[in-house]
């Protein structure tokens, strides 16, 4: 129904117009502005269109325009703000855009509301909005407006509301809004506001209610005056960077229902105070550093419906108090370091509870029984904690829920059946989208009835369950089935035809099982996969022609099969590919030159089949490629020069094949060495020549040869090894540098070396060649015959008998220490950055890729830290290491092996490096480290760092202070006390890399720095 004015028209007298909340559609009349008379028009709450009419500027009595809730668009008119009688201006969600004029209090001598939120305004906020004296109300927020909060603002001394939400604003914000004694309401949260609050900020805001700064970029303390505000019902601080500790005052704040303070670096622990808010219903704290225990005292809260302590430091058991308070709704507490056991009256005492979240913790014993009980609950997670014993038979009972999750303990099955009752009861949670069980024990088989469960679930995880028997051919029926988990069992049979039902399915993972048979026709048609693990099962037969045509498909893995049949051309088909692996098969005949159109492949793995012909030149298109694997193939012809335009790729494996002719010499290939090409027809003697062991000038018997190669081909292999992890931690520090030209040892040319050219290389291992004694004896420094200079790093004696060495590269620029400590030498900001992120690199390889197991550094310090002439590091002494073995870590521990890895040694080294103090440095001792003096000023940067990298009159000082404030935090995060809160390196590796960017961005700007600069 649209509006009609012809009968209005004639109502000249008319003051009131109330149309709100009808169903009117179309666009405002202009003839509206022939109400000359009309005081109070009310449109809201309807459906109308188009602009508003620039008529109404006519209607010089209006005290009250209202056109909230429609679907009004393009610009406000201007004249709208000339009507000099408006009290209220009221045009809140609509689509209106373009910007407020800068002057348009000047005419609004008397307006007391302003209510824009959500729309597209844009521009900045009018700074005469100060001169709209009257105004009580100010809604701007749910907007696109830009710039700074005008000061004039704080000039409104009977301003109630304020709302600047959800716009983009910026720069502090002004302290006179803080004066604003008639305050009720403050929101400026999601924004990009900065500075730091005022440490009064209460004393002039005694009628504050709503305070919400939540979502900007605030800094340093939560001001303690915050208990003088003493009407205050809603506290919003988080997603700030708010530091300190969390002020005990708030906790007498009486009237106080909500407070949010999460997402910040709060530390220390949570005030018990807090138990005397007795209005409270949300506390969240979520993801700060707070420590401690849970005070006792929350479960005095009685009315608290939201708990959110998850990603702290917290300690401890859960007071059982809190599972008494009948309220609760949500129970936040997952990933602290929680322990203890969940108390066996859990159902009784929780009848509103609709989410429980307590994994990521250290809980021990079993899931409560009653737990099933809790009839609201739509959220269930305990995953990853150490819970044991049998998982509740009786979970059906739960018929709200829609995520449960327990994976990652050490819960069983029932004894008294081989199949899992709970899984049998969950089909009655009609509701259930996500069930993750994965990593437990729980043995037995999957029912029939796993097809019975909710048509809503999108996601099942069961992998490592050490499930036996067959996938029920029931599965099938979870038509909604996004993600489908059960890799990593003992899973045998077929694969059920009936998974190609599941149409929505993206990620299917059945790998490490014994499946046999073949790959079912059906998977090849399910047109949204994404993810399909198929890997180490004993899958035969031909692959569906219709699975390589399936276009979204990223990764497929098939893998350590007994798959057959030829590679069709329809391979290429799949766009979107960027990982292959059909490698420990039986695929026969030619790679389809189609391949060479996977565009996006990022690894490729056809290793250990029986492919034979060329490799296709096409590969050479293969430009995001950095993994290739053709190993152990019949493989024949010579290695396509294209393959020299893979500037990406880092790994190559070739050998075992009948391949001859020439390696190609230029790209990637200069990096390659004799592993990836052995045991091929004739092509790698021309390229890696190989040259033995020289007589000694006595001559040596076979014996003594003999006894040679075992003493320097043992050493040369272990050089090799180092010389890989070297190679792969090796960056180019600028993609316009060209490469060294260094007459240093070639990383690629791995060559026996006998005893009597390093005798001549290190004049007789003389003093004058000798650069220093590592942790297994002397290193001298060497040249070889053909100009190679090399370090010579001797662990044994020097007689030809038993002479050991290993031959490496030569570090001309020394020790990290070296360059720390000797007044000779010194390092930039950037120096210093760079080298901890090429040793982060380092450890990160360590820690991920170079085995299953990850290597441990036992003896990380400056000093094994070895510079190239570009001053690139490299980690040194890799004899003095461990592997830590996964298989003697259990349950949840699995997730601390890479965080306690160097991660202690590698933070106090980078501490070191900024601050050039020594862990050993005699003002160091009893309670005082290196660590607990950077932590006590972890405030004043400037006091803990080497006063020769940055000085308060430098230019872009505040940038640099701040490069080296995320530094020193970021060694902290990696020497916490609990290993599992330490950060990960991958994690380290990321955050460096983007410190430095920052830095540089300002860096650059400096011409004359550049020279500084090693990138």
């Amino acid at each position: 129904m649209s509006i009609h004015f012809s009968v209005l028209a004639k109502c000249r007298e008319l003051r009131q117009l109330y149309l709100f909340n009808n169903r009117l559609t179309g666009s405002i009349p202009q003839a509206i502005g022939n109400l000359s008379k009309l005081e109070q028009l009310y449109l809201g709450g309807n459906q109308l269109t188009g602009e508003i009419p620039r008529e109404i500027s006519h209607l010089l009595s209006l005290k009250i325009l209202s056109f909230r809730s429609n679907n009004l668009t393009a610009s406000i008119p201007s004249a709208i703000f000339n009507i000099s009688s408006l009290q209220y201006i009221g045009l809140t969600y609509n689509s209106l855009s373009g910007t407020l004029p800068m002057d348009m209090c000047y005419s609004l001598p008397k307006l007391r509301g302003l209510y824009l939120s959500g729309n597209q305004l844009s521009g900045k906020i009018p700074t005469s909005l100060g001169k709209c004296g009257r105004l009580e109300e100010i809604s701007l927020s749910f907007n696109e407006f830009m710039g700074s909060i005008p000061r004039g603002i704080g000039s409104l001394s009977v301003l109630e509301v304020l709302y600047l939400g959800s716009n983009n604003l910026e720069g502090e914000i002004p302290q006179t809004l803080f004066n604003l004694s008639s305050l009720r309401n403050f929101e400026l949260g999601s924004n990009n506001l900065g500075g730091i609050l005022p440490a009064d900020m209460c004393y002039s805001l005694p009628r504050l209610q709503v305070i919400n700064l939540s979502q900007n970029q605030l800094k340093g303390e939560i001001p303690p005056s915050l208990s003088n505000c003493g009407e205050l019902q809603v506290l919003g601080l988080s997603i700030n960077e708010f530091i300190g500790r969390i002020p005990s005052g708030i906790g007498n704040l009486s009237g106080i229902e909500k407070i949010y303070l999460g997402g910040n670096n709060l530390m220390g622990s949570i005030p018990s105070s807090f138990g005397n808010l007795s209005a409270l219903k949300t506390l969240y704290l979520a993801k700060n550093k707070i420590q401690g225990n849970i005070p006792k005292e929350l479960g005095h809260l009685s009315e608290l419906q939201y708990l959110s302590l998850a990603s702290n430091i917290l300690t401890g058991s859960v007071p059982e108090a809190i599972f008494n308070i009948s309220n609760l709704q949500f129970i936040v507490l997952a990933d602290n370091h929680l322990s203890g056991n969940l108390p066996s009256s859990i159902g009784t005492s929780l009848p509103q509870l609709e989410e429980l979240l307590i994994g990521g913790n250290y809980l021990s014993g079993i899931i409560p029984a009653s737990i099933s009980n809790i009839t609201k609950l739509t959220r269930l997670d305990l995953s990853y904690n150490l819970l044991t014993g049998f998982v509740p038979k009786d979970l059906g009972n739960l018929r709200s829920l829609q995520h449960l999750g327990f994976g990652n303990n050490q819960l069983s099955g029932e004894y008294s059946t081989s199949e899992l009752g709970f899984l049998t009861s969950l089909s009655n949670c009609k509701f259930l989208r996500n069930l993750w069980i994965q990593d437990n024990p729980l043995k037995g088989t999957l029912p029939n009835s796993l097809g019975n469960l909710s048509l809503s679930l999108e996601s099942i995880n069961a992998s490592a369950c050490q499930f036996k028997g067959v996938i029920p051919a029931g599965i099938g029926n979870l038509t909604n089935l996004i993600e489908l988990g059960l890799g990593d069992n003992d899973l045998t049979g077929m694969i059920p035809t009936t998974l190609g039902q599941l149409k929505k399915l993206q990620r299917l993972y059945i790998a490490g099982n014994r499946i046999h048979g073949s790959v079912p026709n059906g998977i090849g048609h399910l047109a949204n996969l994404v993810y399909l693990f198929l890997s180490s099962n004993q899958l035969s037969g031909l692959v569906p022609s219709s699975l390589w045509s399936l276009n979204r498909l990223l990764v497929v893995n098939l893998s350590s099969n007994f798959l057959t049949g030829d590679l069709p051309v329809e391979v290429g088909s799949m766009k979107t590919i960027t990982k292959l692996d059909l490698s420990q098969n039986q695929f026969s005949g030619h790679i389809p030159s189609t391949m060479g159109q996977l565009g996006g492949l990022v690894e490729l793995s056809l290793s250990k089949n029986r492919l034979q012909g060329p490799i296709p030149r096409e590969f050479g298109n293969l430009l995001s490629l950095e993994s290739l694997d053709l190993s152990w193939n019949n493989l024949s012809g010579a290695i396509p020069r294209s393959l020299e335009a893979l500037v990406s790729l880092k790994y190559l494996n070739v050998s075992f094949n009948k391949l001859e002719g020439e390696i190609p010499d230029k790209g990637p290939f200069a990096n390659f060495t004799t592993e990836s090409f052995i045991s091929n027809a004739d092509f790698v003697e021309h390229r890696f020549q190989i040259i033995e062991c020289e007589k000694d000038a006595s001559g040596q018997s076979r014996n003594a040869t003999s006894f040679l190669l075992k003493c320097i081909l043992i050493p040369v292999v272990a050089a090799m090894v180092f010389v890989a992890f070297v190679v792969l931690i090796r960056r180019r520090r600028s993609k316009s540098k060209a490469p060294a030209q260094v007459n240093s040892f070639h990383l690629g040319k791995l060559r026996r070396i006998s005893h009597q050219e390093l005798i001549y290389a290190t004049n007789y291992f003389g003093e004058d060649n000798m650069i220093g004694t590592g942790s297994l004896g002397m290193v001298h420094r060497g040249v070889l015959s053909d100009g190679s200079i090399v370090a010579v790093k001797i662990i044994s004696s020097c007689s030809i008998l038993n002479f050991k060495a290993l031959v490496l590269e030569y570090m001309p620029n020394g020790s990290l220490e070296k360059w720390l400590y000797s007044h000779n030498y010194c390092l930039n900001l950037v120096q210093r950055l760079n080298i901890m992120i090429d040793v982060a690199s380092a450890l990160e390889y360590l820690h991920h890729d170079f085995s299953v197991n990850p290597v441990v550094h036992c003896d990380l310090k400056p000093n094994n830290v070895l510079l190239d002439e570009e001053m690139v590091a490299r980690l040194g002494d890799f004899w003095n290491f461990k592997i830590v073995d996964g298989n003697r870590v259990h349950g949840a521990n699995k997730n601390l092996r890479n965080h306690w890895v160097h991660g202690t040694s590698y933070g106090i080294m980078m501490m070191e490096t900024f601050a050039r103090k020594k862990p050993t440095d005699e003002m160091f001792g009893g309670e005082v480290t290196l660590r607990s003096w950077v932590e006590s000023l972890a405030g004043r940067v400037m006091e803990v760092v080497d006063g020769n990298l940055v000085r308060r009159e430098d230019q872009h000082f505040g940038i640099k202070e701040s490069c080296l404030r995320s530094i020193m935090a970021l060694a902290l995060e990696c020497t916490t006390e609990s290993p599992r809160d330490r950060i990960d390196m991958k994690e380290v590796v990321v955050r460096l890399k983007k410190i430095r960017i920052k830095l540089l961005v300002i860096l650059i700007q400096d011409y004359s720095f550049l020279h500084k600069l090693i990138l």
